[in-house]
């Protein structure tokens, strides 16, 4: 008689529980931006009922209403990320210790289009600069109700004129990308959501210090809380690059945060998650057809994203001061390498189908910039010659030139550098491990390397430099800390 009792015990343990499972440990993680990947997380992570409740807390808008003529639709998601001011919302005592003076502008402070492939593999982040020179179409006033003929302005102005709808209408005629969804982000939720992760690592090369955010990093590793974030990536003040310099620290800070989703286990964490849920949804605002279905089977599907399958890109820039009449002055768009790369997300293409992820050091000034002369150092016959093509593969602006030194007996490879040159010849000895530096004022801009008989090969370097241009693709894995 003991068998008939043992029967009933069997279904349970053969019914498959793999599948709620592999639902509970998304390893893709935060590869987007906050707010989207807060949407997919939920989706991914906890299911179909808690997407639900999420789903209706999110503030909704209409920004694709009575639009026509818009761009084809191509394969893979392309989601409009916009940040916004909101610092209204943020006590005084916060706002004076992280220097959020002045009055808000009710405008986009970061405008990024994020193109989530139809394979659901890779995830494709340009970065549209906020003071891109930009036509609206014609509209009206959102908040004087006039009627506006087409006319030129800043980007970020296009919020501030016709919200959500002019700024999703403007985008799609420069970049003749169709937006499927639209996502808004302000400092509120992304001081409270950093946080709520316990903060993230930013690492930088170089020391940096903004009188106006007040954001004083120097060179190293640091942990950022929630207001030294929002400093980071508000920082615009820092060098001349300005805007484009601000958007690539934004865009490592979004690998950052991704790191660190992923390194605390956060989703496995339903409390957490939780907490970091309602964080963010209390300042989201999404279009209307960014539901739960939709949640649910993007954030399945992306389950097994991976920090290499990400890509980070900004418009690469014709002119850096391009003046506009009533407008001031603006960033003008290189049309042909701006098309190429929208060209990509509308083929659903990768942005630099033969990059790969470099393993050069970083350095702070990119090796083009930087004037070199060779000098043999040694007897060795061609080592100055080998030595200045090296330097020259790596990048380097060599003189192409290589001279014998007065000196042929070096042993240990010398760079010479004028103090006001300093920073170049740091980036220089990167490129060169274990040679010595000595500073000889009056130089000049160009330095010098006499090569010793110590010489074996030259690293290669990349700078953190804004103007990357076309060629600028980086992954994920690229721009967070080693």
């Amino acid at each position: 008689m003991p068998a008939p009792p043992r029967r009933p015990v069997r279904p349970p343990r053969q019914r498959p529980a793999r599948p709620l499972v592999r639902r509970k440990r998304p390893r893709w993680a935060l590869r987007v931006v906050t707010s989207l990947s807060v949407a997919v997380l939920a989706a991914a992570g906890i299911g179909h009922a808690v997407v639900t409740g999420v789903d209706a807390d999110i503030d909704r808008v209409d920004p694709f209403k009575d639009m026509k003529n818009r761009p084809a639709q191509g394969d893979g998601m392309n989601v409009l990320l916009v940040g916004t001011d909101g610092r209204e919302r943020i006590s005084k005592a916060e706002r004076a210790k992280y220097h959020l003076g002045g009055e808000p502008c009710h405008c986009t402070d970061t405008v990024m289009i994020v193109h989530i492939s139809q394979d659901r593999k890779r995830v494709s982040v340009v970065s549209l600069p906020r003071d891109s020179y930009a036509r609206t179409p014609a509209h009206t006033d959102h908040t004087t109700g006039e009627r506006h003929r087409p006319h030129a302005l800043k980007l970020n102005s296009a919020y501030a004129e016709g919200g959500p709808q002019l700024t999703v209408r403007t985008v799609e005629n420069m970049t003749r990308v169709k937006i499927d969804h639209y996502l808004e982000v302000d400092f509120t939720s992304f001081m409270r959501t950093v946080d709520e992760l316990g903060g993230v690592r930013i690492c930088t090369v170089r020391p940096l210090k903004d009188r106006y955010t007040r954001l004083n990093l120097p060179a190293g590793t640091h942990d950022l809380n929630g207001g030294q974030a929002l400093q980071y990536v508000r920082s615009r003040h820092l060098d001349g690059a300005s805007d484009l310099s601000r958007m690539q620290r934004q865009q490592r800070f979004l690998a950052a945060l991704v790191d660190r989703v992923t390194s605390t286990r956060v989703l496995l964490n339903p409390m957490k998650f939780r907490d970091v849920t309602q964080t963010v949804l209390s300042s989201v605002r999404a279009d209307k057809g960014f539901g739960t279905d939709d949640l649910v089977d993007l954030g399945w599907a992306m389950r097994n994203f991976s920090p290499s399958s990400s890509e980070f890109a900004t418009v690469p820039i014709a002119r850096m001061e391009f003046p506009v009449k009533g407008v001031g002055s603006t960033l003008k768009w290189d049309a042909k390498k701006s098309e190429r790369l929208f060209r990509a997300l509308r083929e659903d293409r990768p942005l630099a189908p033969h990059h790969s992820p470099s393993k050069a050091v970083r350095v702070d000034v990119a090796p083009q910039q930087i004037h070199v002369q060779v000098e043999n150092g040694t007897t060795t016959p061609g080592l100055g010659r080998r030595v200045d093509n090296a330097l020259s593969a790596t990048g380097f602006n060599t003189t192409g030139a290589p001279k014998n030194a007065l000196d042929r007996s070096v042993k240990r490879t010398l760079i010479t550098y004028d103090p006001g040159w300093n920073r170049s010849a740091k980036s220089l000895a990167a490129a060169l491990p274990g040679s010595r530096s000595r500073a000889v004022k009056g130089q000049g801009p160009t330095l010098k390397v006499i090569a010793g008989s110590d010489f074996k090969r030259v690293t290669k370097v990349r700078a953190e430099d804004a103007r990357r241009g076309e060629a600028g693709v980086a992954t994920g894995d690229e721009v967070t800390c080693p």
